[in-house]
């Protein structure tokens, strides 16, 4: 069997993938709307297209990978704990409510898969990810194969400290983390209230203006040492980035590489390669079929 369902589970929509888990060919994709908060629709909704996703193929199915926002359990069966979104996701019981085997996965961990099994870290054995949206999040990749850590923590790299004075905790109570320093989230505050996403902070960036270059750049700068700081913790071969910042593109690898070769300590030549994440918004669904066969 080569043949595997993912399906990544989110607020406003399921986005769901047959693929071939040995080639990291897409098959077939579907998306289908969540429905969080309607009954709990979107169960159903998952079942609706894991059973569609079924229907497009003869062969016999691996089985079936989820990504959810969330904590999974030990042997990723369930999300553990998921507080405040997609109420009852919480020790459900996806194996017997779908009638397969179903493993569960992160969201942000399902995105590292998917770039280490089929994307910018295929055939690499230390390496790191970062997706930066909205927040950061992360995940590593030891040995080849996803650490997930106790109680399945590890790679909430969004969340590590760079400013221990500041008085703004991120949402795990973190003061001064990353997440705080470049995510979406936090676009108003730091431009002072002058722009609210980041792609108008890179949009005044790319016009020359004074206060979108000083936001942007000193982002960029906390980034890089971020980076520096986790290579020494991890020493990985290369660092992925992901996620809707990098819309930014060139505004963001540029001077993100500058800042990056002052910060990063290289003992005998050793150097980090950053990259650009190889898949997008399929990430997720991918990463968790990926998953099934680890």
């Amino acid at each position: 069997m080569s043949q595997a369902i993912g399906i990544d589970l989110g607020g406003t929509r399921i986005k769901g993938v047959l693929i071939n888990t040995a080639t990291g060919r897409v098959l077939h994709q579907l998306i289908t709307p969540t429905g969080d908060g309607e009954n709990a629709n979107w169960q159903r909704a998952v079942a609706d297209t894991a059973q569609a996703l079924s229907q497009q193929t003869a062969e016999p199915i691996q089985g079936i990978g989820l990504s959810a926002p969330g904590l999974p359990t030990p042997d990723n069966t369930a999300i553990a704990c998921m507080p405040g979104r997609l109420q009852g996701l919480e020790g459900f019981d996806w194996s017997a409510y779908l009638g397969k085997p179903v493993r569960v996965l992160n969201d942000a961990h399902a995105a590292l898969m998917a770039e280490a099994r089929f994307g910018a870290l295929t055939g690499v054995r230390h390496g790191l990810m970062l997706t930066l949206g909205t927040g950061v999040g992360g995940g590593l990749l030891l040995n080849g194969q996803l650490y997930q850590g106790f109680f399945q923590m590890a790679g909430h790299l969004g969340h590590t400290t760079i400013h221990a004075d500041s008085v703004h905790p991120d949402i795990t109570n973190m003061p001064g983390s990353l997440e705080d320093a470049i995510g979406n989230v936090t676009v108003g505050r730091r431009s002072f209230g002058r722009y609210q996403t980041t792609h108008e902070l890179v949009d005044g960036y790319r016009q020359g203006e004074a206060l979108a270059t000083q936001v942007w750049l000193t982002s960029i700068r906390q980034l890089a040492v971020s980076l520096a700081s986790l290579a020494n913790a991890f020493s990985p071969e290369v660092v992925v980035l992901g996620g809707g910042i990098m819309q930014a593109d060139q505004a963001l690898m540029d001077p993100l590489q500058t800042f990056f070769d002052l910060f990063e300590w290289r003992p005998a030549g050793k150097q980090v390669t950053i990259r650009k994440a190889y898949f997008e918004d399929w990430a997720g669904a991918i990463g968790a079929a990926a998953f099934l066969k680890e």
